[in-house]
């Protein structure tokens, strides 16, 4: 035999043997857990069946094995998430058949086996059953998060469901059901006007972690005059002062209230007013017009007006001794701590308004800032030396102290300049194995409302099997209706568990996974989201189970009419999962027309995607006790 073929043939060996290892390992680890798939409804075993396949396959790193074979001309197994027993398999038989070998050794296929005709095709079916049929111009549906305005004013459903929407999300951890009921209510108005239909996907608010109450700070009106590039005033400030009404100073039309003085209706345009502002900076107005509204007037210089600042009247002819106004009680402003590196900030179980630092004399700090959680037994569950992320990943810290009602952070991560922290704001514990109720008595309650309106709950920090099988326990006890369950993937736990979960969903009729990727960024680490979101992808192909692509999609779009263009390739890669969903914003319309321009096109170019299979450690460990 030549060399050549003498090499050839050794390499066939090895690949034949290499291939049917990996195949006798595949059939132990589906045979390990027989039992726990005859407990699913035998229309799931093929896809229990098949992620069992999958994440045996992946605990192998099968790198050096992918490049082998596509010398041989055959699959390098990069797309075989679907039908996975099937793909090894005929790349089996054709080295076999490269060898010369009899096709009598060839194992027969499993009772439960898909091929790559009927695996896809039933990630399909559960694409349908789950979202809807969708478009047939793009593969990946519209999910929108409906504003609460959305409730009062019908014609924002009307024109997002023209424009592409396929399932309207509802937020439950804002409004209540009286608000959600219109919502759904405009919806199917929109759906009978327009001849479509739309699933609906409401989301439980579960235990967030957040920042608690902070006391409030005295109001203060900035007037700020526009100026052109060489600082020269193109626009005086401009506000109108008033006696009678006491409302909250906008910025499209500043209203000031301003205690009544004897001279007050002798002012007359042209008249001045002046002041010193809450900087004790001097400053004048001028009188611009009087009205049956108040007193309009106008500076060229920025100003700061408080509770007690005095107005002066200087009017030619008078002597100008008459009293001062003062200006009356302005909202006090929410309140905030300011925080930059290497600042202490003290987390409280008690929930009494929080307040930036003290400083003592001479500059140093009596007392740290400190702010309430709204999650108390997690004060329980953390240890010294752990990270903590603040106002999804703004502030990065660590622990220095745990007490029992208070822990110390060191803020190791902030803008240089400093940067604001408010109250409600999310607050994540990466290191920290946390284990807290992952249905709240507000949750229970919405679920009520949910299970007989909604196609779709979605599960917040769902973090085990064990979350999972109490959701679907609590949906069975609400009645015969059965939504769908959208686990939210948002947490580190929550990742590192997804398969063990998907096999208690599996045990439901109808399932689906979001990619929350705010907080999952923050938890893992943004340098691996990207790394992260394809193995939540891969891990659901394998179990047929669609995917929802989610969280700042086309943000800037949305929020301020104008995408990055980082957004755009987001966009665009989102085509990979069977939704994507936008969240609210003042150019939503805007945002879902994009959307749909963006997957229609892409559905040209791509469906998932072949990948380099590297030992996935998320195909270890997996307990379904």
């Amino acid at each position: 035999m030549p060399i050549a073929a003498e090499i050839i043939a050794t390499e066939l060996s090895e690949l034949i043997a290499e291939l049917s290892q990996i195949q006798a390992e595949i059939r132990a680890y589906v045979q390990k857990f027989a039992e726990f798939a005859e407990q699913v409804d035998a229309t799931r075993r093929p896809s229990v069946h098949n992620l069992l396949s999958y994440l045996a396959l992946r605990r192998r790193d099968l790198r050096q094995l992918q490049p082998r074979l596509t010398r041989q001309g055959l699959s390098s197994l990069g797309r075989t998430e679907s039908h996975v027993s099937f793909t090894l398999d005929a790349v089996l038989r054709a080295l076999h058949a490269l060898a010369g070998h009899s096709s009598a050794a060839i194992r027969d296929a499993l009772p439960d086996e898909v091929d790559c005709e009927s695996g896809p095709a039933i990630l399909q079916r559960n694409a349908v059953a789950l979202l809807g049929p969708g478009s047939t111009e793009r593969s990946a549906r519209i999910m929108v998060t409906m504003p609460s305005e959305a409730a009062d004013d019908p014609a924002i459903i009307l024109a997002l469901l023209r424009n592409g929407m396929d399932c309207l999300r509802i937020n439950c951890a804002h409004d209540g059901p009286p608000v959600w009921l219109r919502m759904i209510e405009h919806l199917r108005s929109a759906e009978r006007a327009l001849g479509k239909q739309c699933r609906i996907c409401m989301d439980l608010a579960g235990p967030k972690l957040r920042t608690g109450p902070l006391e409030p700070t005295p109001g203060v009106l900035k007037l700020k005059p526009q100026r052109d590039a060489s600082g020269r005033v193109v626009t005086p400030a401009k506000i109108l002062f008033t006696t009678t009404a006491l409302g909250v100073a906008k910025k499209s039309r500043p209203t000031l209230p301003v205690r009544a003085a004897p001279w007050w209706s002798e002012l007359k345009p042209g008249d001045r007013l002046s002041l010193r502002d809450a900087r004790d900076s001097r400053r004048e107005f001028v009188v611009a017009a009087i009205d049956a509204q108040g007193v309009w007037v106008t500076t060229e210089k920025t100003c700061y007006l408080a509770e007690g600042t005095e107005l002066y009247w200087q009017s030619p002819g008078h002597s100008n001794g008459e009293p001062p106004t003062q200006v009356a009680p302005l909202p006090p402003r929410a309140g905030e701590i300011l925080l930059q590196p290497n600042d202490v900030l003290v987390l409280t179980r008690s929930l009494a308004p929080g307040r930036a630092a003290t400083t003592g004399e001479p500059g140093g700090t009596a007392t740290p800032a400190f702010i309430g959680c709204t999650l108390p037994e997690v004060f329980e569950q953390v240890r010294v030396g752990e990270r903590i992320a603040l106002d999804d990943g703004k502030f990065l810290g660590v622990l220095e102290r745990v007490a029992g009602d208070s822990l110390q952070v060191r803020i190791t991560q902030a803008p240089p300049a400093g940067a604001k922290l408010r109250s409600d704001k999310g607050i994540n514990l990466p290191d920290s194995t946390l284990r807290v109720t992952p249905l709240t008595g507000k949750d229970r309650e919405d679920l009520a409302f949910i299970v007989q309106q909604a196609d779709m709950v979605a599960f917040s920090f769902a973090s085990s099997a064990g979350d999972v099988r109490l959701l679907r326990e609590q949906i069975e006890r609400l009645g015969p209706r059965r939504p769908a369950i959208v686990l939210k993937i948002e947490t580190r736990l929550g990742f590192e568990h997804l398969p063990a979960m998907l096999f208690e969903a599996l045990r439901t009729p109808c399932c689906g996974v979001m990619i929350a990727r705010g907080d999952l960024a923050v938890e893992c680490g943004f340098e691996r989201l990207a790394e992260i979101q394809e193995e939540i992808l891969w891990i659901c192909e394998a179990a047929h189970v669609p995917v929802i692509w989610a969280t700042q999609v086309l943000e800037k779009l949305a929020q301020e009419g104008l995408p990055s263009r980082a957004e755009i390739t987001d966009a665009a890669m989102s085509n990979r999962a069977e939704c994507v969903m936008l969240n609210k914003g003042p150019q939503i319309v805007r945002a879902v027309q994009m959307l749909d321009n963006i997957l229609r096109r892409m559905r040209a170019h791509h469906s998932k995607k072949s990948s380099m299979l590297r030992e996935l450690q998320l195909a270890h460990g997996l307990s379904l006790e």
